[in-house]
């Protein structure tokens, strides 16, 4: 499933970044676009750097596949790949339905002076990052569709560059920007699941599971 995981990943990309940049543009005037990653060896800068290389091993999996690197031995099977091909899409549907629920409030990055409305409705009362979810499931569901290494350190790479982006750039900025009224979103909302990593109201920093 080389060929169909490579071009199901290049048409996420396009729907992702370059269709929606484009919509908003066009409906706001501005892309959309904060790509300031801050100084180099910082949290921030750290996260940026991880997506970069979740990108470009996304799209290395499936070329290392199609060169002949051999599959991770136990998950080269077909009702996985079925598995990985229908996750794959749905991801990529979750992730755009998502990033339209952001209506004009839609970002890539954070510009720490930039306020724009807390949305709490939809896939976002289920979670509090939905975009970063489905986009974790597309990545998971193309290593499966071909699991070998550079696809799984793909899918690692995005999970790690997510949790770092949230935790030390999204969510303190959030606090700083919406205060009690993200706390009370983020206590009754899990972070990237239903009920997972909510915040107490107490502390900014003390999940309450």
């Amino acid at each position: 499933m080389a060929w169909p995981a490579l071009l199901l990943y290049l048409l996420g990309l396009l729907l992702a970044f370059g269709w929606r940049t484009l919509a908003q543009r066009r409906r706001t005037g501005d892309t959309g676009l904060r790509l300031d990653a801050g100084p180099p060896g910082t949290l921030r800068w750290w996260a940026k750097m991880l997506f970069v290389a979740a990108l470009v091993l996304g799209a290395a999996g499936p070329a290392a596949a199609l060169a002949g690197l051999s599959p991770v031995p136990g998950l080269d099977n077909r009702p996985l790949h079925v598995v990985g091909l229908v996750v794959t899409v749905v991801g990529i549907g979750a992730t755009l339905a998502a990033q339209l629920a952001m209506g004009t409030s839609w970002r890539i990055g954070v510009d720490p002076g930039e306020r724009t409305p807390l949305v709490t409705g939809g896939a976002f009362g289920l979670a509090r990052n939905p975009i970063f979810t489905a986009m974790a499931a597309t990545a998971l569901g193309l290593a499966l569709m071909v699991p070998n290494t550079v696809a799984l350190a793909a899918w690692l790479a995005l999970v790690l560059a997510l949790q770092l982006q949230v935790r030390a750039v999204e969510e303190p900025y959030l606090i700083a920007t919406h205060g009690d009224a993200y706390r009370r979103y983020a206590a009754r909302v899990g972070r990237f699941l239903p009920g997972l990593g909510r915040i107490s109201r107490r502390h900014d920093a003390d999940p309450v599971r």
